[in-house]
């Protein structure tokens, strides 16, 4: 059993990709509420909570939102639940959840395998800053 808080919706992300990495800075400084905790997938807690859900990677190359007890999503249906949780504009993106799920993740596969090569590539996972840390599962 992996041990995180279950009050915590955790989001698993490449911590390798610049792109990844820019977009976890945007939902810590959206999420009001303190909802979400963050852990690379590369990482030894990001391994153990795929392993727990038992995803193959090599097969999904996605965000992945975990929310303990309850359920885990990938790719663009991962995405806009993340951006639910913000209010105001962000709120207005989940009527893209009326789109269908697969054309959604083909528009996200597209991103997902470009990423590297228009956003760059880190040598190694991001290291959190002392005031970030809290927000990251070790």
């Amino acid at each position: 059993m992996v041990d995180i808080p279950n009050n915590k919706k955790i989001i698993l992300f490449d911590g390798v990709c610049n792109l990844c990495n820019t977009s976890v800075l945007k939902v810590i400084k959206y999420d009001k509420n303190n909802v979400f905790l963050f852990a690379a997938l590369q990482s030894e807690k990001g391994k153990e909570i795929i392993n727990y859900l038992g995803i193959d990677t090599s097969k999904i190359d996605s965000i992945i939102l975990y929310e303990p007890g309850v359920s885990y999503e990938i790719k663009s249906t991962a995405a806009l639940k993340i951006m639910k949780e913000f209010k105001g504009f962000w709120s207005l993106t989940s009527i893209f959840m009326l789109l269908p799920e697969g054309f959604r993740n083909s528009v996200y596969n597209y991103i997902a395998k470009n990423r590297y090569k228009w956003f760059g590539k880190k040598e190694s996972c991001m290291i959190p800053t002392p005031e970030l840390k809290a927000k990251f599962l070790d």
